[in-house]
């Protein structure tokens, strides 16, 4: 029988369905929308939320920004202040903002890191990322980005510094001894004196240590770099759904990497990323994703995004041929699990077929597709799904029908949780 699995909520922090009938009506931009989210995902019991980020406009597709600031792919808020906001606003669910390590300096991070996680009290996460975008990086001064495993070799060893940042203070530091009068023991707060071949830094840091006392960190590492670098750190990892045996396949090479790295591999969950699309029949179901995938704005809007994510103009190959080898020095992963859906298919096929997060067509009843990510996770082994939306915006109705909807059928069938029995996020992903 299938055992219960872990359901996380990929959110991309953009416009929300402003033009349509079931977002936030075009009302001014003051992140009220997405904490409302967030609490339908607590109260459907998720463990936590991601926020993805990106860090500039894109002018991959078609050499303009046209196409990228029509459709809203990439005009973004800082992720952080949300976390903020969702973690005021709930209890139990995980926050987990993106954050690049090409660009904030370890400290600042560090501490950012330290601080949220004690506003959140103990559910704030980190999503490891390096960025993949030369534009993003001519926002801060560089021509382009390092090289792509340079920058996991730059990242591997920014998560050497700032997990010592965390460390420098002993879990007991802060003694609040009123007879001697010391808040602080000087003598369990530790320099770190860092200097590494990509950086440098003296300690210690100076916020107390947080209740997770470093926070939970996510990963979406699908290269051996990447894998490597969420194998050593990462307590949960975004993987793509390509089919059992390429998810089961992924999972067996990130525990043996765990394995020798001296990690638990039952210290990581893998989620991988879906879109579920239920309805009340298979028909209905059916209908809806012919009608989100084949609208030309659909197309575009994707076209677009993987443009964007890729830094590979998609505007350049026929919609009705084969999309040729290609290949790229920003977000290899992404690239290979879009055109892993390509063999002997057109350009239009591969889009209009399920979007850029899944391989695995969860389309169909509430009570069928629960059925389906059941049989699907007992195939692969664990341990969950990040859920996002298959279309261009966020929308209520989406939500609705997967926190009142499929939620509930695979609370009935015990293969997601019906409360929360830990108040950390970490310990939360341990559970089970």
């Amino acid at each position: 029988m299938t055992e219960k699995f872990h359901l996380g909520w990929f959110l991309n922090f953009v416009a929300d369905e402003w033009d349509g009938k079931w977002g936030d009506g075009g009302r001014d931009f003051t992140g009220d929308f997405y904490v409302e989210i967030a609490k339908d995902l607590e109260r459907a019991k998720f463990d936590y939320v991601l926020i993805e980020d990106k860090l500039m406009v894109s002018t991959a597709y078609g050499g303009t920004m046209e196409f990228d600031l029509k459709h809203g792919v990439n005009p973004k808020h800082d992720p952080v202040p949300l976390a903020v906001l969702i973690a005021a606003a709930t209890k139990n669910l995980g926050i987990i903002p993106t954050m690049s390590t090409s660009f904030y300096p370890p400290f600042l991070l560090a501490r950012l890191c330290s601080t949220v996680d004690h506003i959140a009290r103990g559910r704030f996460g980190w999503n490891v990322v390096t960025s993949a975008e030369d534009r993003a990086a001519q926002n801060f001064g560089m021509d382009k980005l390092y090289e792509h495993d340079e920058r996991y070799a730059m990242a591997s060893e920014y998560l050497e510094l700032v997990s010592k940042l965390w460390e420098s203070w002993e879990p007991d530091a802060i003694e609040r001894d009123h007879m001697t009068g010391t808040y602080a023991n000087h003598k369990k707060v530790h320099t770190i004196d860092f200097e590494g071949k990509y950086y440098k830094s003296r300690g210690p840091l100076n916020t107390a240590p947080s209740p997770q006392y470093r926070p939970t960190i996510a990963q979406a590492g699908a290269s051996p770099p990447g894998r490597e670098l969420a194998a050593q750190h990462a307590d949960t990892i975004v993987a793509p759904a390509n089919g059992a045996e390429a998810m089961k396949a992924y999972r067996d090479d990130i525990h043996a990497r765990m394995k020798a790295n001296g990690r638990d591999p039952a210290h990581c969950k893998v989620l991988y990323l879906v879109s579920p699309i239920v309805a009340d029949t298979h028909e209905e179901a059916i209908a809806k994703r012919d009608r989100w995938f084949n609208d030309p704005q659909y197309i575009e809007y994707m076209l677009a995004e993987i443009s964007s994510i890729t830094e590979i103009d998609f505007s350049q190959f026929d919609l009705d041929q084969p999309v040729p080898n290609v290949t790229t020095n920003g977000e290899r992963g992404s690239l290979e699990s879009f055109l892993a859906r390509g063999k002997g298919k057109t350009l239009r096929q591969i889009v209009t077929g399920s979007g850029l997060t899944a391989n695995i067509p969860f389309i169909g009843t509430p009570e069928s597709v629960a059925d389906e990510m059941g049989a699907l996770m007992d195939e692969v082994g664990g341990d969950g799904y990040l859920i996002t939306s298959p279309v261009m915006r966020l929308n209520r109705r989406y939500v609705t029908e997967i926190t009142d909807g499929l939620i509930p059928e695979l609370q009935k069938r015990g293969l997601a949780r019906t409360e929360y029995t830990t108040t950390m996020l970490r310990d939360t992903l341990r559970e089970f």
